[in-house]
Order: structure tokens, then C-alpha cells, then sequence
């Protein structure tokens, strides 16, 4: 077993950062040290752009984590906290041009450093394949939804659709996210969207719609073939029960409710945050 582990606020919560975790996460097991708010900022000279408590929830829902340890003292971002119970194998950072201190504390406790620079963390590409064919003995559930910037809300409503059945996420494709929405919708690709959703553990898949409107995941649940389709109450459109009700699709309308402890959140809200 390969140790890897990657210390930082961690606080970007974008396609980077998901891209950084992916890739060290092919090293072997990955371990978060995730600094404290005060540490982040003592640090870095800045308050971390979310707090402790969210960026914990978060990272412990990325498929890519095996292990996430607050850490609430280190001296330098030179130096690797000591966890008891863990021996680091590799330590990943990127976006760090500063690497003589860590390459040095690395020698000395027969560490691989392993720096990943731009070109190591380009492209989003999501596994081919269609889970829906897979033989399961759960309920199969889909939503729906744009998912520009993913947050903590999105967590929190897969984390509590994924207690119903396998989840299946239809991401917005670019142009009918844009046609309800208006220009300058999506601030991200369908793509990278539908990266950032497949990167949660409680997703079993996601794919992007193929249609337009309200509806425009029709023609994917066609292919799909769920069980249910589920919503929040923000979610919650006639042109949906309606076409449930057509299809004979349980309609699950859940509350909009962040995790215990954490602020609400909107994608709306954090554009340009």
C-alpha cells in the first residue's frame, strides 16, 4: 500500500483542484492534511475562501479521497504535519514553484516528492460506459440540474438522493442551460460540469442531457430507464410531475437543506466568488 498525501486549505473547490486530487490519487491511497481556518490563514496570509467544516464535507465526499486529517498546527507549508498512524509515502502538491524546502524535508524522510505542474492536471475526461446496464439490486434514481459551480448544496442533495437508489446525475447540456437561463450560461462546459458531479462518490454516473426545456433529460432517461426521478424544492417543476406521472417515475421532492453546521449555498450566488 501506497501512502500519498496532499496538504493545503484546499479551499478552491474547482476543476484544478479536482484534477490535482484525481491524479494524485493514481500514486496510491490519498490523504488530505487539511488545515484548520486559522492555520490556512496563518500560512497564506488569507482567510481560506470557505471554512473548515465545508471544505471537510466536501473533500470527504470526492471519490479520489481515502482519507481527509484536519491538521491545526504546522510550522512552515515547507513541512508535513506528523499524523499518528500514518507513514507518507509520497507527498503531491501543484501550483507551487517553492519546492526546495519540501524536496529537501523529502530526502530526509525518504519521501517521493511529486509535484504536478498545469500540463499534468489538463483535460476532464469522464470514464466511458453506461453503469445503467450493470445488473443492481438497487432503485435506479436520476436528477437534473446545471451544477455551474459545484458546492457543498449539490453534496449534501446527491449525498441524500443516493439513500434512494444509484444515482444518476443529467447534467445541462451548454445550450439549454443558456436557453433558460440566459447569455453568459453556463460559466463552465457541459464537460467539465458533468467531471466535477462524477467526481462525488455518491454519483453512480453522470452524463449530460441530450434534449431542451424543462425536460432536456428526457431522451436520457429513455436510456437510463430509472425508477425515480428526484428534485429539491427549487427543482420542483409541473412539466416534472407531469412527466413522471406519464411515465410512471416515483417523484421525490426533497428539502433544500444544507449539511448539519454549514451555510446554505447557491451557484448563483458564487459566481465570481
Amino acid at each position: 500500500m501506497v501512502n500519498v498525501v496532499v496538504s493545503g486549505a484546499l479551499d478552491a473547490f474547482d476543476v484544478t483542484q479536482m484534477r490535482f486530487l484525481h491524479e494524485a490519487s493514481r500514486l496510491g491511497d490519498l490523504h488530505v492534511l487539511l488545515w484548520s481556518d486559522a492555520l490556512a490563514e496563518a500560512l497564506t496570509g488569507r482567510p481560506a475562501r470557505f471554512p473548515e467544516a465545508e471544505r471537510l464535507y466536501f473533500l470527504e465526499a470526492v471519490r479520489y479521497v481515502d482519507n481527509v486529517v484536519p491538521v491545526d498546527e504546522l510550522e512552515s507549508t515547507d513541512l508535513l504535519p506528523e499524523i499518528e498512524g500514518l507513514a507518507p509515502d509520497v507527498w503531491a502538491t501543484y501550483g507551487d514553484q517553492k519546492t526546495l524546502g519540501k524536496r529537501s524535508v523529502c530526502r530526509a524522510g525518504r519521501i517521493e516528492y511529486r509535484p504536478f505542474t498545469s500540463q499534468d492536471l489538463a483535460g476532464y475526461a469522464v470514464p466511458c460506459g453506461n453503469a445503467w446496464e450493470l445488473p443492481t439490486e438497487r432503485k435506479k434514481v436520476i436528477v437534473t440540474g446545471c451544477y455551474d459551480w459545484l458546492h457543498s448544496g449539490h453534496v449534501r442533495f446527491f449525498e441524500e438522493v443516493s439513500a434512494h437508489g444509484d444515482l444518476y446525475v443529467a447534467v445541462g447540456n451548454d445550450a439549454n442551460v443558456r436557453h433558460l437561463k440566459g447569455e453568459g450560461h453556463p460559466m463552465f462546459p457541459q464537460e467539465l460540469r458533468r467531471y466535477m458531479v462524477q467526481s462525488i462518490r455518491y454519483v453512480t454516473q453522470a452524463v449530460v442531457t441530450k434534449g431542451m426545456g424543462w425536460m432536456d433529460a428526457a431522451p436520457n432517461i429513455e436510456e437510463i430507464r430509472p425508477d425515480a426521478y428526484a428534485v429539491n424544492e427549487d427543482g420542483d417543476k409541473p412539466e416534472k410531475r407531469a412527466f413522471c406521472e406519464e411515465h410512471g417515475l416515483e417523484y421525490i421532492v426533497l428539502k433544500r437543506e444544507p449539511a448539519d453546521g454549514l451555510a446554505r449555498r447557491s451557484s448563483t450566488v458564487l459566481r465570481g466568488f
